[in-house]
């Protein structure tokens, strides 16, 4: 088995590419191509919705735009925690390389190894709850 700061250092880059490669899709060419497929979903909400429901109910777009606000602000806290995760994930690696290596207290490796795990496992599932969340607000928004 491979020494764990290297795993963890190889962690940490993979996911730094995986996060930059993120943004790099979302400023560059995979945001039209998502555009299109949301758009046709919609607008097949749109069709479907316009055939069953009254015409007292078309008119409660305010509480959307409302809902859209706020539900883009748990976004932002969201992405406010993922960000702080994953320099939590950094500060904990830098700190085994300190215990183990410079301090020599083997005793404590397994534990703030175990933390790293943690923190990682909560990273993973924050980013995984961003993504859907984006998916949300890009639903919530209005077309057009």
């Amino acid at each position: 088995m491979g020494d764990p700061r290297n795993i963890a250092h190889a962690k940490k880059v993979t996911q730094e590419k995986h996060h930059k490669a993120k943004h790099a899709q979302k400023a560059g060419a995979s945001q039209p191509v998502k555009k299109p497929q949301i758009e046709e979903t919609k607008s097949a909400a749109t069709e479907q919705s316009t055939e069953s429901k009254p015409e007292a109910e078309k008119s409660v777009q305010p509480p959307d735009s409302t809902q859209l606000e706020k539900s883009l602000a748990v976004l932002s806290k969201l992405k406010e925690l993922e960000f702080h995760s994953r320099a939590n994930i950094e500060k904990l690696a830098e700190l085994s390389l300190t215990i183990e290596e410079e301090l020599k207290q083997k005793a404590f490796a397994e534990p703030i190894g175990a933390l790293y795990s943690a923190q990682d496992a909560f990273q993973s599932k924050i980013v995984k709850l961003i993504e859907d969340y984006e998916a949300e607000c890009t639903r919530l928004k209005p077309a057009g």
